[in-house]
């Protein structure tokens, strides 16, 4: 594994992660209706997923474990070789389905929806940091 790429990695989710929150605003209604906050929220919580998901497979690679074969299958891999909780994947598993809808299918998205994972599972990506830390000081 490189530790200097994944530090990086880890950085960009960071800086993601403290986007969305700056701009996230308190009422999901008003994301209903701000476009440029959509933008902001949903491209920052898409580049979350990518971020996680290429941080996993940077760990798999370097694992006695099958490659997944989808983004969601990343975070399966990572819970049956022990590095994360069952909770703690299945839950990004349900981003990554959140982020496909942003990539694939925009006019689909439930803002309210978007509102709640940023108000309720944001912790989830710094949580996956700071498992992928603790990985990397092993």
């Amino acid at each position: 594994m490189d530790r200097e790429v994944v530090e990086q990695k880890l950085e960009s989710l960071r800086r993601c992660l403290q986007r969305i929150e700056t701009k996230c605003p308190a009422e999901a209604d008003t994301l209903l209706t701000d476009y440029d906050l959509q933008d902001i929220v949903s491209l920052n919580l898409s580049r979350a997923v990518q971020l996680c998901v290429d941080i996993g497979a940077h760990l798999i690679s370097g694992m006695d474990v099958p490659p997944p074969d989808t983004m969601g299958q990343t975070f399966d891999r990572l819970e049956q070789a022990g590095i994360l909780t069952t909770t703690l994947a299945h839950n990004l598993k349900k981003a990554v389905g959140v982020r496909n809808i942003a990539v694939h299918n925009y006019d689909d998205i439930n803002w309210h929806i978007v509102h709640s994972i940023v108000k309720n599972h944001l912790a989830d990506f710094s949580g996956f940091a700071k498992v992928v830390m603790m990985k990397l000081d092993e």
